[in-house]
């Protein structure tokens, strides 16, 4: 039956074509590969993916993944790192376990064949803002998420036990009493519905960067695991904490392509229009600050000199390590005729990570029963209130195996009668989603971004209060809808989230409360009215 005919009618779930499984892992980047290859291990497993498989955050990170593998690093010296620009937010003994585990794990990377860029032989390390060592590891000079995605996907797609499913859709959890038996599907190629029931659910679905007008994140990124979660009775922690890159493209035309981290730790000099560094005005660690006080000082300098950017300048560091190490930011720049080699690269900020997310326990565990959550997506606590820079794909490989590994209940088909978190039936959408979609972001930028204040965070809360009393009732057929009501979802999380949070701590910036407050060094906590839902 076409799915617009099943939405004309009451999805009775009875009728809908089921898969049962011991685990099923919603989404295809780090997290979810790691986790769907650590589950695989003890039991058959579902992985789906929203679009192609290669399409995913990972896939986009070029700087690397950060691990104390050089001989002059040690995990203490990573964990000191990660702390201190984590703005008093961190979780130790979550980011131990990332720091410890994660060499364990990118050696389970190297000897899975992940082409890592070596010199004479031995593993290659690069620099970026507040490491104080050598230890990002990176493939391809600035495609190391590319190349670690299609070395996990080449033995996922080799392991018997894992059955994949491209272009699937998560439309909501399936869930009763506080606990998932797993979630139901629109595949998009055929316009079906899937039913996949299993004992543990992982999301790892990644970030939200679409919510924003400016982002360096893919179309994919919408937020849909947030909401998944939140709509199943999920608690969501530090929604304020959305972290800006600091230097992406800026050109007419040009898509907000991110410019590496990597750069700047290989010399690059962050300069305004008359060709004057600036950011020691700002910080004295200047151009390898942390993410959130490179983007603030950029902001300010903007503010101070009225310019639309300013430029990442190359043209001091030596040509051969520029095509070596960064040959993507090189041919993209080409298309639009930069040579990164002689001429500065226009950059501003743009929103690239979300450091809050579904509140999870060392072991990826959310508070509803069997639901796991993993990847960007997931608070771990290890990124506190600014991530530091390549820890995400770090993170994301550690914890997505160690849901993986969970000792869910293997609960005995039938399951209970599952419900849905979106009210049945569909009335049929009548909605503008395009248009709705593009305030939605512009309405973020304008007031979510690097700099808030409480006038328009409120306004913010007001307008999108509004605009959910009417959308999140409509029942629409295709992805764009239910994208556009998981988008509505998680931007009233980080507005109300932000508005509640009265100071200015790491990547969260309140004009209107300058200084960071005491008494919020703690998380921040929603949840839905479980009686609403």
């Amino acid at each position: 039956m076409p799915i617009h005919e099943q939405f004309l009618s009451a999805v009775d779930l009875e009728t809908v074509p089921l898969i049962r499984t011991r685990m099923l892992v919603v989404g295809c980047g780090i997290a979810g590969l790691a986790a769907a290859l650590a589950a695989s291990r003890r039991g058959p497993v579902v992985m789906a993916a929203k679009s192609v498989f290669m399409e995913s955050n990972t896939t986009y990170a070029q700087g690397g993944i950060a691990a104390a593998l050089a001989g002059d690093d040690d995990v203490d010296l990573h964990i000191r790192d990660t702390m201190e620009a984590g703005g008093g937010l961190c979780d130790e003994p979550a980011v131990r376990v990332m720091a410890e585990e994660g060499r364990i794990r990118c050696r389970e990377l190297i000897d899975m064949g992940t082409p890592f860029d070596r010199v004479d032989g031995e593993l290659a390390f690069t620099r970026e803002g507040a490491h104080s060592r050598r230890r990002i590891l990176h493939a391809d000079g600035d495609a190391t998420g590319r190349a670690i995605t299609a070395t996990m996907l080449d033995r996922v797609c080799r392991t018997p036990n894992i059955h994949t499913l491209e272009n699937h859709f998560a439309i909501d959890l399936l869930h009763a009493d506080g606990v998932c038996y797993g979630a139901l599907f629109l595949d998009t190629k055929y316009g079906r519905l899937l039913r996949v029931e299993a004992s543990a659910t992982v999301v790892a679905t990644g970030g939200l960067g679409q919510v924003f007008r400016e982002t360096t994140n893919p179309a994919a990124a919408t937020g849909d695991g947030y909401a998944l979660c939140y709509r199943a009775g999920a608690t969501m922690e530090d929604m304020e904490f959305v972290q800006f890159h600091p230097t992406t493209l800026y050109l007419a035309g040009a898509p907000r392509f991110l410019v590496s981290e990597a750069v700047r730790g290989e010399g690059a000099h962050l300069v305004n229009q008359d060709g004057e560094r600036f950011m020691s005005r700002y910080s004295k660690a200047g151009e390898l600050s942390p993410r959130d006080v490179v983007s603030q000082g950029i902001f300010k300098e903007l503010n101070r000199t009225g310019d639309a950017y300013v430029s990442l300048d190359l043209r001091h560091v030596d040509p051969k390590l520029i095509e070596t190490r960064f040959p993507t930011i090189m041919s993209v720049c080409a298309e639009f005729g930069l040579d990164i080699r002689k001429d500065p690269i226009p950059v501003r900020p743009a929103v690239h990570y979300m450091m809050g997310g579904v509140r999870t326990d060392l072991d990826a565990r959310t508070d509803v029963k069997n639901l796991y959550a993993a990847g960007e997506v997931a608070c771990t606590g290890v990124h506190g209130a600014n991530r530091l820079a390549s820890n995400s794909l770090l993170e994301g490989l550690v914890y997505g195996c160690r849901a993986g590994m969970a000792d869910a209940a293997d609960a005995a088909p039938p399951f209970p009668a599952p419900t849905l978190a979106r009210s049945m039936p569909p009335k049929g959408a009548r909605l503008d989603v395009d248009d709705l979609s593009r305030s939605l972001k512009a309405l973020s930028w304008r007031n979510l971004g690097v700099y808030r204040n409480g006038i328009h965070l409120a306004e913010t809360v007001e307008t999108l209060k509004a605009w959910m009393r009417y959308v999140l009732a409509e029942q629409f057929q295709m992805r764009p809808g239910f994208e556009v009501q998981n988008m509505l979802t998680v931007g009233f999380l980080i507005a109300g989230s932000a508005l509640a949070r009265t100071e200015s701590r790491g990547a969260h910036q309140r004009s209107d409360y300058p200084e960071a407050d005491p008494a919020w060094a703690r998380h921040s906590c929603v949840a839905i009215d479980k009686d609403a839902s």
